[in-house]
């Protein structure tokens, strides 16, 4: 096994101190069409543990990830204690892959944590999120349930997942938010635009920012040439991602040609690159780059000793800037969400 450096914390928030870099468990659950046995899983869980990784981040959505957290949380009880766990809710489950339906009301909020530690095999979870705002139910009566399951002792901290600026102020006056996890990457930087101010509003609030999606939903990688490459058997991005449609796609990739030149020259991987760009934007920042594979996720933690220069920080985002294509949230409606006034 590879010997990393103790990882480098930060503050989230007003939160604890955790890895600057977190692990996304979407994509171990078949997401992008790799689904493993709970046995591989499990099993990548142990070296993500051995190697210093414990800020997780799953989600009632993704699959059966709480099942199998539940099945090595009671493989290993002594280690709980370590593992900062992050769970949302607000995404339903539908019977189709593409379709989805959006529930922030306060009865399912209830009803989802419950599932949740159900699921887990656990008492609480250290945070949870509003995974999506359904922008029918006033964000405060959400954050009262909210605040009704910290006092219960079922979670501890509380975090808002692609809300908007306002919808935030309006949720921290309820109760402090921890963090808001959103969509940022050297392709993805809308978080950052005067237009929507979520970032100066965080920062204004003294807010983390958790950053899903990091490497470009794995366009940064650098292991997508074609839209074939992204439309296995449960692999959709080729179909829904615009970088990867025809009009985009041969700038993109001749554009991640130059990314992984620059990386090559600065002796590191296009992954790393990538995220020790995210990383360079401030201290609030945590990217939660996702993977199931071993090699990847030392691949990814190494991203952390990575050291920009500002001329080099800004070489980058200049790269960065000529994507061509918008976010696939944009198409769903409920990116950057708000909601209606409290009566």
């Amino acid at each position: 096994m590879a010997v990393l450096k103790t990882l480098p914390t930060r503050r989230l928030g007003n939160g604890p101190l955790v890895p600057r870099l977190g692990l996304g468990l979407m994509g171990a659950s078949g997401t992008y069409g790799n689904s493993l046995s709970d046995e591989e899983r499990l099993e990548f869980l142990d070296e993500a543990y051995k190697r210093g990784q414990r800020f997780w981040d799953t989600a009632d959505k993704y699959g059966d990830s709480e099942d199998v957290l539940g099945k090595w949380f009671a493989a290993n009880p002594d280690k709980r204690k370590d593992i900062f766990l992050a769970t949302k809710f607000g995404i339903m489950n539908t019977t189709t892959a593409s379709a989805f339906t959006i529930n922030s009301t306060p009865e399912y909020c209830r009803t989802a944590i419950e599932s949740s530690l159900n699921r887990l095999g656990l008492p609480f979870v250290d945070l949870y999120y509003i995974h999506r705002l359904d922008k029918e139910t006033p964000v405060e009566k959400t954050m009262q349930a909210m605040v009704e399951l910290k006092d219960a002792g079922k979670i501890k901290y509380i975090g808002l997942s692609e809300c908007s600026a306002e919808s935030l102020r309006r949720a921290h006056a309820v109760h402090p938010i921890t963090c808001v996890q959103v969509e940022y990457s050297l392709f993805c930087r809308e978080i950052e635009s005067p237009k929507r101010k979520l970032l100066e509003t965080a920062r204004e609030l003294g807010v983390a920012i958790v950053c899903y999606s990091p490497l470009g939903n794995g366009i940064l990688t650098g292991g997508i040439r074609s839209k074939e490459d992204a439309t296995k058997p449960g692999d959709q991005r080729g179909l829904f991602l615009p970088w990867l449609q025809e009009e985009n796609i041969e700038k993109n990739m001749a554009l991640i040609d130059e990314i992984a030149a620059f990386a090559k020259g600065k002796g590191v991987t296009t992954p790393q690159l990538a995220l020790a760009w995210l990383l360079a934007q401030g201290d609030d920042i945590f990217p939660i780059p996702g993977t199931s594979k071993t090699q990847r996720l030392e691949e990814n933690l190494e991203s952390l000793f990575v050291s920009l220069s500002e001329e080099e920080e800004k070489n980058i985002r200049q790269l960065g800037e000529r994507v061509l294509g918008g976010r696939f949230q944009a198409t769903t409606g409920y990116d950057f969400a708000d909601t209606p006034a409290l009566e």
